[in-house]
């Protein structure tokens, strides 16, 4: 994370002329669709390796179709139900994808097209891409810019050109709603909560004054009270208000006599969990000192779900955060 850094920090200087130009002009601005071509430009550069200017250019493909990836009809609806309702071998059979066919085209020419300009012209970028080069080439990620081994032999493990390709279209499919909506929702509660916008303003403006007004990869990490907001939208906003998960092993639950077998899918209400006044008194207020270490320690563990827990934690977590501070 902290390798991508400046290349997150750079792509941030569009999003402030655009939202300068908004200002100076006094016109209003629709922030969600801001927001959601700021990150398009972001994932573009971190995990394709590409300049998309969405912001300047709201008609750039990456923004076409990557809302389209999200775009749903009846048809999407019944295709997502039958991976409930047929039996995966069925599914297999039938050559089942849930993902539209241009947009998959899109993304795996973009992607076979970085690859291989990448590889013939021995660019090095501090991204994503330069991450996945290093597994489809070496077999492993290191912090030098070499995409292959000296001897110039793959080794076994590597990754394949599809999986590179799959692996970068999650890394944007998982980015790009979740994490303009949550940013959305955040300004939402700072714009109807004064008193905590000044105090954030006011931790914002005393970090950068010490990194002499520059954005800083430590000096986000000293942003403590804006972690809190960020936590405290992500309790009222989960991205997922549910979490599937399956039973790894026969377990009853203590002090209680629900037995849940091995095999077993389970349903989290996630939402349910961040809304109960039994761990969050008054839960439609928003306050961001419910996660001060205090009252963090005073709950329950997996009260707060977001990016869900355990081994199946989102893997995406700690950029999700970087990203939502640095904005």
């Amino acid at each position: 994370m902290k390798m991508m850094f400046q290349t997150l920090a750079d792509c941030t200087v569009g999003l402030k002329s655009v939202m300068d130009d908004a200002a100076e002009s006094n016109t209003p601005v629709d922030i969600k669709d801001v927001l959601a071509r700021f990150t398009t430009d972001i994932i573009g550069s971190v995990a394709f390796g590409l300049e998309c200017n969405t912001l300047k250019n709201p008609d750039s493909l990456f923004i076409k179709y990557g809302k389209k990836f999200f775009e749903v009809n009846t048809w999407q609806r019944l295709k997502a139900l039958s991976q409930f309702a047929l039996p995966h071998s069925l599914l297999k059979a039938l050559k089942y994808k849930l993902t539209k066919s241009d947009v998959e085209s899109f993304f795996m020419k973009t992607v076979q097209d970085t690859v291989a300009y990448r590889e013939n012209n021995n660019v090095y970028r501090k991204d994503f891409m330069h991450l996945l080069l290093q597994l489809k080439n070496r077999g492993t990620v290191s912090e030098d810019e070499k995409i292959t081994d000296e001897d110039g032999k793959t080794q076994e493990k590597a990754l394949t050109i599809n999986e590179l390709a799959a692996q970068a279209f999650v890394f944007f499919a998982a980015g790009f709603e979740t994490a303009s909506t949550t940013m959305t929702f955040a300004l939402f509660e700072l714009a109807t909560n004064p008193d905590i916008q000044d105090k954030l303003r006011e931790e914002i403006n005393t970090v950068l004054a010490k990194y002499d007004d520059q954005l800083t990869y430590n000096g986000m990490m000293e942003m403590a009270y804006m972690e809190k907001v960020l936590n405290e939208t992500l309790r009222k906003y989960p991205p997922a208000p549910v979490l599937l998960r399956k039973c790894t092993k026969d377990y009853t639950i203590p002090h209680t006599t629900i037995h849940l077998k091995e095999g077993m899918d389970v349903c989290i209400p996630v939402l349910g969990l961040h809304m109960d006044s039994e761990y969050y008194p008054d839960p439609e207020i928003f306050n961001p000192e419910r996660f001060s270490e205090e009252n963090k320690n005073s709950r329950p563990a997996f009260t707060w779900l977001p990016f869900g827990e355990g081994p199946r934690v989102c893997i995406g977590k700690l950029w999700g955060i970087l990203l939502f501070i640095n904005v």
